[in-house]
């Protein structure tokens, strides 16, 4: 599998997995004072969203309360712009959020109801990228969960890189109890818990709690609901301290490696590490710590 750069550009970049072109390809990054700055998210007017940045926070909301933010084609099309275009940005971390009753109630049953083998593989494909461009953006994204999430609105959560979730949420992937069986949305929720678990999730169909999701490793912690916002910036903001050149290479390294077996992803890892550790951000990192002074990070992916 290659592994998919957003660059500050915009542009996107497929490369060989080789970790000696990932870091490459970072260490040509333009640092922060030379790029252009963050327009607005482009000005893009969007219908399901809102977008949102304070500061170096990008807040990206589900806005559609009435369908309990299903993730309908519409709304997978426009997160997908979303995420593309705050990965293009100055951002440092991303916060997921979503208004009203439910966080989601995953896909839209209409857009399946009648629809072809053509439709629906168009429709998977199309939220198979929207997932694909949380982990591919350089930075962090934080789900803030706030209530109910379910099937792909589960897979969403999952999908994140972390996730804080007040107590009154729940996650549930529910085809188990149904006629659809959670064929993507297991993919997702597979790789955060284990097979057990997982398959508990799939077969049953029953809902779990935010606390049991927080200890079987869904998401990072279960508050209560009145600390939801303070703990989710509290979170992303130490996720997103040091070098965002050197957490962006951290992040898709990640990606890449985890799937792998140990000896080749030690293989990958060194490699990466030790192209990584010349960078500029990791020589302004070591020098600070001999010299014993603060550090200054200049470049961004």
């Amino acid at each position: 599998m290659p592994i998919r750069l957003t660059r500050a550009s915009g542009c996107r970049i497929v490369a060989a997995v080789c970790p000696f072109e990932l870091a490459a390809c970072y260490s040509n990054a333009v640092p922060s004072t030379q790029r252009a700055p963050l327009c607005d998210n482009e000005r893009v007017s969007y219908e399901h969203l809102l977008v949102d940045t304070v500061g170096a926070m990008t807040t990206i909301t589900l806005n559609r309360p009435d369908k309990r933010n299903a993730l309908s084609m519409g709304v997978m099309l426009e997160l997908t712009v979303a995420l593309r275009q705050v990965a293009a940005s100055e951002a440092l971390g991303v916060i997921l959020a979503a208004n009203g009753p439910v966080f989601s109630a995953g896909h839209n049953f209409a857009d399946m109801a009648g629809a072809t083998v053509a439709e629906t593989t168009r429709l998977f494909e199309v939220c198979t990228e929207m997932m694909d461009a949380i982990q591919e953006m350089p930075q962090p994204v934080v789900a803030k969960v706030h209530a109910l999430a379910t099937a792909a609105g589960c897979q969403l959560v999952a999908t994140c890189d972390l996730a804080v979730a007040a107590d009154t949420a729940g996650f549930a992937i529910p085809g188990g109890k149904g006629g659809l069986f959670c064929h993507t949305p297991l993919v997702a929720v597979a790789r955060n818990i284990g097979r057990k678990r997982a398959l508990e999730m799939a077969l049953t169909g029953d809902q779990i709690t935010a606390a049991t999701a927080a200890d079987w490793g869904l998401i990072n912690r279960c508050v209560p609901a009145a600390d939801l916002d303070a703990a989710t910036l509290d979170l992303i903001t130490r996720a997103t301290r040091g070098s965002a050149l050197s957490k962006a290479m951290g992040k898709q390294g990640f990606y890449e490696q985890i799937g792998l077996p140990q000896d080749r992803a030690y293989g990958f890892a060194v490699d990466l590490m030790a192209s990584a550790a010349v960078t500029d951000d990791a020589q302004e990192g070591i020098a600070a710590f001999l010299e014993k002074r603060h550090a200054h990070f200049t470049q961004r992916p």
